[in-house]
């Protein structure tokens, strides 16, 4: 599902705002034995955290790739062939499903927690109730303002369950901020 205007929070509250068109649906294994949440709308992030990622990734493949071409032939540093092979091998198959696994980041806000879900051959899904969070951080670097995408993190007493949502539209990350401060205040106070 996209961000959209309409998807609502369990308070009635408009969960983003985004007016970038996302993916189609959250794409997920095919196998029979994978993890699933039907009930509930998934929102996802943006398509320019791809982009991002291709920027970000790529110019490190340029690096090692130019660090392996002065090693080898400037320097006859033949042994540099064998890190940069693998290290280029790496960051081609990193950046070759990138798109995939961007499409397998979503989360769906829950009458009483936020389930964050990423992966596709090894999947995490990770519920954070409302009234456990303690800090949500929004970050971004140049990269991420320039594409107006940023970071929500949520941290809660238990260091397992943070989680870190990558990819989103600024204003929806704003919007989601506050909301789930609202609402993490109002669940702690009936703690």
């Amino acid at each position: 599902m996209t961000n959209s205007p309409e998807a609502t929070t369990p308070d009635s509250t408009p969960a983003s705002t985004t007016t970038d068109a996302g993916y189609d649906r959250i794409a997920e294994p095919r196998s029979e034995n994978r993890l699933v949440l039907t009930e509930g709308v998934w929102h996802q992030i943006s398509p320019k955290y791809v982009k991002v990622q291709f920027i970000s990734s790529g110019s490190f493949l340029l690096v090692v790739i130019a660090a392996t071409l002065v090693l080898t032939l400037l320097m006859h540093q033949l042994w540099a062939w064998i890190p940069g092979v693998i290290m280029t091998v790496i960051i081609g198959w990193t950046l070759a499903i990138l798109p995939r696994q961007a499409r397998s980041i979503g989360y769906q806000l829950r009458e009483d927690d936020l389930v964050f879900r990423r992966g596709i051959l090894w999947q995490r899904f990770v519920a954070v109730p409302y009234g456990r969070m303690q800090l949500i951080d929004i970050t971004h670097g140049p990269l991420d303002r320039g594409f107006g995408i940023a970071q929500l993190k949520f941290v809660t007493a238990a260091a397992a369950t943070g989680v870190t949502i990558p990819g989103l539209e600024q204003a929806t990350a704003e919007t989601l901020r506050d909301h789930l401060v609202q609402v993490a205040e109002s669940r702690r106070t009936g703690l």
